[in-house]
């Protein structure tokens, strides 16, 4: 039985491109093997940015699906139809393609996709960052790269970035250098340990500059692009060394061909590769990484969360998030 039976919801709607509203809906029944969560916590990820201003991958009509595209939350289970979870567990839920609906009220999903939370004295708030972070954990192991001693290069430094930046001095990289368009994201990511910070700017120069400063000319070992942009898909080959290492993990901003110099490609004999869907991975073991990571205090994502806006402000969340000149980190929504 559910815990409180209720019927309808409130969800924020995409209704047309870059506007979300809060709307009532109705409350999807579980089915057999799904739970429903009533969401108590979710965050805005640069994914949704993408999805919501840019429309890429998404070519269906108008209006989305009552709390598209959110995929970050955590929340307790009212009801539950998955063996391994029962009425009143408190989870992290990380839902794959076409069960992500977070930004609501209740959200039903398959139980596979929900995380029992961790034994912590900290906010709720903490937990939910291990969403994100999961996926950039997912993205290196992929990648089973070297870090020891090594120079990495950083794009983006959202909070997908600023994950990315402690993980490569984690594994030993020797410099982290990071870049951004956000003057807070740069301030912040120290942090997350980069060494050095640079604004951002369309070709590139002030990035690759620091990197061959920092590298005797060489380049950087692995470059990780966390923005999904064209400039700085180019900028990730750009500043690589020989032989080096390229992650794409931005979501692309556009479903047009991005073309690259394939020359510049072939002749430094890069390694690259892309990463998504962190959520088909066997038994999730990267986001139980990292709930474990944060609430064993591994990782400090105290200061992580710039913004806490209600359901019912979607629209100015979202538009908080995505405007660069509006000083903010990680953006949630309390239900």
């Amino acid at each position: 039985p559910r815990r409180f039976r209720v019927d309808k919801m409130r969800a924020a709607r995409l209704v047309e491109p870059g506007k979300m509203v809060c709307d009532d809906a109705a409350i999807l029944e579980p089915k057999e093997g799904e739970v429903l969560v009533r969401n108590n916590m979710a965050a805005i990820c640069g994914s949704d940015l993408h999805q919501v201003f840019f429309g890429s991958g998404n070519a269906a009509s108008f209006p989305r699906e009552p709390g598209w595209p959110g995929h970050e939350g955590v929340g307790e289970i009212i009801e539950s139809k998955f063996a391994g979870l029962k009425v009143g567990d408190r989870v992290l839920t990380v839902p794959g393609g076409g069960f992500q609906r977070c930004f609501a009220d209740y959200q039903t999903l398959p139980g596979t996709w929900c995380l029992p939370l961790p034994a912590y004295d900290g906010p709720v708030e903490d937990l939910l960052m291990a969403q994100q972070f999961g996926t950039t954990i997912y993205a290196l192991r992929r990648g089973n790269m070297d870090f020891t001693g090594k120079t990495v290069a950083v794009l983006g430094q959202g909070s997908a970035g600023m994950f990315f930046s402690w993980l490569a001095k984690h594994m030993g990289a020797d410099k982290v250098i990071v870049t951004d368009l956000s003057s807070a994201r740069l301030a912040q990511s120290a942090t997350f340990g980069a060494d050095i910070a640079v604004h951002g700017d369309p070709e590139g120069k002030a990035l690759r500059e620091a990197v061959m400063d920092s590298s005797g000319g060489r380049g950087a070992h692995i470059v990780i692009e966390a923005v999904g942009r064209q400039e700085t898909i180019l900028q990730a080959i750009d500043v690589a060394r020989p032989r080096g290492n390229v992650v794409f993990f931005g979501l692309p901003d556009t479903n047009q061909t991005v073309p690259f110099s394939y020359s510049k490609f072939f002749m430094k004999q890069l390694q690259m590769y892309a990463v998504v869907g962190a959520q088909g991975e066997d038994d999730l073991v990267s986001f139980h990484k990292a709930l474990d990571w944060i609430a064993r205090r591994e990782i400090d994502v105290t200061t992580m969360v710039s913004h806490r806006l209600s359901l019912e402000s979607i629209g100015k969340a979202m538009s908080l998030a995505h405007e660069r000149d509006e000083d903010a980190l990680k953006v949630t929504l309390t239900f």
